[in-house]
């Protein structure tokens, strides 16, 4: 059955750490990970909870394929309500803490309450105890991790845990694992840092032995780990260039976001790019890219792992800072250069290494930046405001920004609110670049016309992981699509919604998906899980999920109205490239989508719909 059948509850307030029976009803019917956990925060949770309040649950979660020998079975979500958005919020992450939660023996730990004090989770197999995390608050990712793997004496434990932007209630707060591995988006690591929970450190012995169809699972695994090998993505281009194979070729179509959406293309994205990352250095010779690395049990291995110039301006003084680590990403290579301007890749690279040691999202840090930019540039903040010279371009501003932002000092503590209150209480709401309160990711929507729809309907705030069109508009995978046309768009966004809500609650990668389709993923479910788990019951399982993730929305008081774009996105046009002249065209896109969800003209739930997906 591939479920380990046990979760924890941690009652934060009272101290208390206590094992109960998964419930296996929602299992089938919502598969785990992402699904379950959400069904878990939907039955327990009021919509209209403070997210930041002892009253909201914030529950990490792993899929039935965790922890198996499927490709890329190592992932795990948090879910709960999102300070950044005031929606559902579900951060997925890679790296090794989810498969070492499922090997100890458990599917998912569902915190609630607030400690008294700062403490950590400690779980080894079947023991669990909250411990005293007082030496540990105020303490970096990187530091917590070091910390606790000498007090406990053990290299191989696994820690998810929050920087100083959790601690900060930076409203982008990311909970990160195995250094820089990241559940990134929607501030899940605020609410985990109200909670004064400061890490969750596991060591799992038992392993994953529960699966329905061992020989079946086998042969199905090694026959779709070969269709990985197989495919030009997946076998090829992410493993060499990791997602920063994307940066030259979005900004060719015209779909690269520029400082703060202004333009589509960044004049600078081949100095940021991942050929750039390859290329050695002038001043020492060696390139930034040292090294690519894979998550748990992935055949993949899309990670970056870099090495900073010394001599940069950012690190001169800072060796803790010259050692090889987490690298850039496609997503955060954007947020902190184009976005802003800037095509330092080093500074690129220094802002990210803030990210990842403190703990927050660089694609809502980036936009945010982006935005103060404008407003710098606009003569709406000043230098006296914000402690330095910030126009498009400067690396500097970008290198103060996230080290102020991170530690909660000067103006970063306005940064760290997120760019849709940021430019609200300066008086230009409109520049705030994003969805529901939460940041766009590195596609512009005039250049790439299902990303707008995407965004504008996804249930987290502006992501591209819940419906990545640009694989079919771009990639031509499955099939290719007219980027620049709405047509088939609708359809096509809910086909991608409902089949990642599929792969993002069995536990697996979502990048597995440039060469998969659920056709892959069903027989490794249904070996592992049983063999109810046919393709039609997943597309359901998928739409259901998606369904109850936007009733919650609906019933903390999100409405149509907030399934729109920036009116940058709706009334500019593009002024260069492909889609030169044109706009988003969300409004031709929008009742269309709703017409084939199911949902009424308001945006809610049919009661047909309701009823045929049993919610």
């Amino acid at each position: 059955m591939s479920w380990a059948g046990k979760i924890l509850r941690v009652n934060l307030s009272a101290g208390t750490v206590k094992a109960e029976p998964l419930n296996m009803d929602w299992a089938r019917a919502y598969l785990g990970s992402r699904g379950l956990a959400t069904k878990y925060i939907v039955e327990e949770v009021d919509p209209k909870v403070d997210p930041l309040g002892p009253d909201n649950k914030i529950i990490w979660a792993t899929g039935p394929l965790t922890g198996t020998m499927a490709s890329t079975g190592g992932r795990y979500t948090v879910v709960t309500k999102g300070p950044l958005t005031g929606a559902i919020a579900c951060s997925n992450s890679g790296g090794h803490w989810g498969a070492e939660l499922k090997m100890a023996g458990w599917d998912m730990i569902i915190f609630e309450g607030k400690s008294a004090k700062p403490v950590y989770l400690y779980v080894e197999d079947d023991t669990a105890e909250l411990r005293d995390a007082g030496h540990l608050w105020g303490k970096s990712v990187w530091e917590t991790e070091e910390t606790l793997k000498k007090q406990h004496q053990d290299p191989l434990l696994r820690i998810s845990s929050i920087g100083l932007a959790g601690e900060n209630q930076v409203l982008f707060a990311a909970v990160v694992n195995d250094l820089h591995r990241a559940a990134g988006r929607s501030g899940v690591g605020a609410v985990m840092g109200s909670k004064n929970l400061k890490a969750i450190a596991v060591r799992g012995t038992k392993g994953v032995g529960n699966i329905k169809n061992p020989k079946e699972f086998m042969k199905v695994t090694f026959e779709k780990k070969k269709v990985l090998a197989d495919n030009a993505v997946t076998g090829q281009g992410l493993p060499t260039y990791g997602t920063q194979v994307l940066m030259n070729v979005i900004n060719e179509i015209g779909a690269l976001p520029t400082r703060n959406h202004r333009d589509v293309q960044f004049e600078g994205a081949k100095d940021i790019s991942a050929e750039a990352m390859a290329t050695p250095r002038k001043s020492d010779g060696k390139p930034q890219l040292v090294t690519n690395q894979a998550c748990f049990g992935c055949t993949i291995a899309c990670g970056r792992i870099s090495k900073i110039d010394q001599t940069h301006f950012s690190v001169q003084n800072k060796p803790q800072y010259w050692g090889a680590s987490g690298g850039l990403e496609y997503e955060a290579a954007w947020a902190l250069g184009a976005a802003n301007g800037v095509n330092d890749l080093e500074a690129l690279q220094y802002a990210n290494l803030i990210c990842n040691e403190h703990g927050m999202d660089p694609i809502s840090f980036g936009a945010t930046v982006g935005a103060v930019m404008e407003l710098y540039e606009m003569g709406v903040l000043t230098k006296e405001q914000l402690g330095i010279e910030a126009p498009f371009g400067s690396a500097k501003a970008l290198c103060e920004f996230a080290d102020m932002t991170a530690r909660g000092i000067g103006f970063g503590k306005e940064i760290g609110q997120g760019s849709k209150r940021l430019t609200a209480k300066y008086g230009h709401p409109e520049l705030s670049m994003s969805v529901k309160g939460q940041e766009f990711p590195a596609y512009d929507s005039r250049g790439i016309q299902g990303m707008g729809l995407t965004y504008a309907t996804s249930n987290r705030g502006a992501c591209h992981l819940r419906s990545y069109t640009v694989a079919s508009e771009v990639l031509g995978i499955p099939v290719k699509t007219d980027p620049l046309s709405a047509e088939g768009k609708p359809e096509l966004v809910k086909a991608f919604q409902d089949a990642t809500a599929v792969f993002d609650s069995a536990g697996i990668c979502v990048f597995t998906s440039f060469a998969w389709t659920l056709a892959d993923v069903q027989p490794q479910l249904a070996a592992a899980c049983g063999e109810e788990f046919t393709l039609d019951n997943l597309n359901v399982i998928g739409e259901r999920i998606w369904n109850m993730e936007r009733d919650f929305n609906n019933r903390a008081g999100f409405t149509a109205e907030d399934d729109t774009l920036p009116p940058r996105l709706l009334n500019e046009p593009a002024k260069t490239g492909p889609a030169k002249g044109l706009v988003n065209k969300l409004p031709e896109m929008l009742p269309k989508y709703y017409e084939v969800r199911g949902w009424n003209p308001d945006g809610t739930l049919k009661p047909e719909t309701r009823a045929r997906l049993g919610l």
